[in-house]
């Protein structure tokens, strides 16, 4: 049930867009290791094992893998995020307090992600200024300022000239040594800029997979959460049940105009490519689709309790993962002869446990702040 603003619209908030925040934030505490666990378990092995032991590790380069789709889901959700948090700003206070909040968000956010890699610990050469964190901040503050100043159709107008300019940079501009429409890594139009114009640590020695160029396409990943939000937030008497099809649709579409853009322009999830924007967009709405349609549309929530723990907490989670080793937590409950005996079972088990036990503690912290209702929000 919503609350009624001083414009009639009601404040509402959507346990679906927690759900699913906190099932990516799943993803994120520890896919990482869960990823390499899986490979090692079923090194050598053929099947639908190996297979879902290669989609929990991220493609090399060109392709798409299931782990790909995890950053730029949560870009997607906090586009749908700022449709409510903006829209109600906006509608209050105006376009000018929006902005502020908008603004501040956005350079707290960054700042986080600064420190989050070490700060200047290392000397001013060896801060990464450009990560997950700072990309998040980019993409809000970029699809924030076209909600606030553009109507539907002028945002889409932007997120159009973003996918198709980007296309065009790295088609046509030549990269010295290399030339044009290059996109081998190293070899391309994104990646050189880094190397000549992003100062501090790179990620991939001399350019970033969150670098310069490819923050055009991360606003449009965020901008295509907007669009949904706005679907989502329709005041127009749409059902919710329409709603969930309707997102369902935009998915398949999205999906249908990435894999066939990829033939020119190739799902690249390091350089952000314009069709890895469509394809991570069309999964994100279908996920997006589905958590509406289940716990929404259906009131199915109660299994998802401990994902709206996490949902409603993603940075602190985040932030906690960095400052406390939840690993070396877990090993000193399931290590040394537990840990033994269950590799005894089958290799690789005891890792396993361990690396889901430590995940489990990431779940009770976010409890614990969920019960004290103290939440992190920027």
């Amino acid at each position: 049930m919503g609350v009624a603003t001083s414009t009639g619209v009601p404040r509402v908030r959507l346990v679906s867009l927690d759900a699913l925040r906190g099932f990516d934030m799943f993803w994120i505490m520890g896919a990482d290791a869960l990823g390499g666990i899986a490979a090692a378990m079923t090194n050598g092995q053929t099947g639908w094992t190996r297979h879902v032991a290669e989609h929990l590790e991220h493609v090399p380069w060109a392709g798409f893998h299931f782990y790909d789709l995890i950053f730029p889901l949560f870009l997607f959700i906090a586009g749908v995020s700022l449709v409510y948090s903006l829209g109600r700003a906006v509608e209050e206070k105006g376009r000018g307090e929006a902005m502020v909040r908008l603004l501040q968000r956005g350079l707290l956010l960054y700042l986080l992600g600064v420190l989050y890699y070490g700060g200047i610990s290392k000397g001013l050469d060896g801060v990464r200024w450009m990560g997950v964190l700072q990309r998040s901040a980019i993409g809000y503050v970029g699809a924030g300022l076209c909600f606030i100043h553009l109507r539907a159709r002028g945002c889409a107008v932007a997120w159009v000239a973003l996918m198709v300019g980007y296309w065009a940079l790295l088609r046509y501009v030549p990269v010295p040594g290399v030339g044009a429409g290059n996109f081998e890594e190293g070899k391309n139009l994104a990646n050189w800029i880094d190397s000549q114009w992003l100062p501090g640590r790179k990620w991939d020695g001399d350019h970033d997979p969150e670098g310069l160029l490819s923050s055009m396409t991360a606003v449009a990943s965020c901008l295509l959460g907007t669009f949904a939000g706005r679907w989502m937030r329709s005041p127009r008497g749409l059902g919710t049940s329409l709603k969930a099809a309707g997102l369902v649709g935009a998915g398949v579409l999205m999906l249908a105009l990435g894999w066939a853009w990829s033939f020119e322009f190739p799902i690249i999830k390091k350089i952000w490519t314009s069709s890895f924007v469509l394809v991570a967009g069309g999964w994100s709405c279908l996920l997006l689709a589905l958590f509406h349609w289940i716990i929404d549309v259906r009131g199915w929530s109660g299994w998802c309790r401990p994902l709206v723990w996490v949902g409603m907490n993603p940075i602190a989670v985040y932030l906690a993962g960095r400052l406390v080793d939840f690993d070396l937590l877990s090993q000193r409950l399931v290590g040394g002869p537990v840990l033994r005996m269950l590799n005894g079972v089958w290799p690789h088990l005891g890792a396993l446990v361990v690396a889901m036990v430590g995940m489990g503690f990431c779940f009770l912290l976010a409890w614990a702040l969920d019960r004290r209702k103290l939440y992190l929000r920027l």
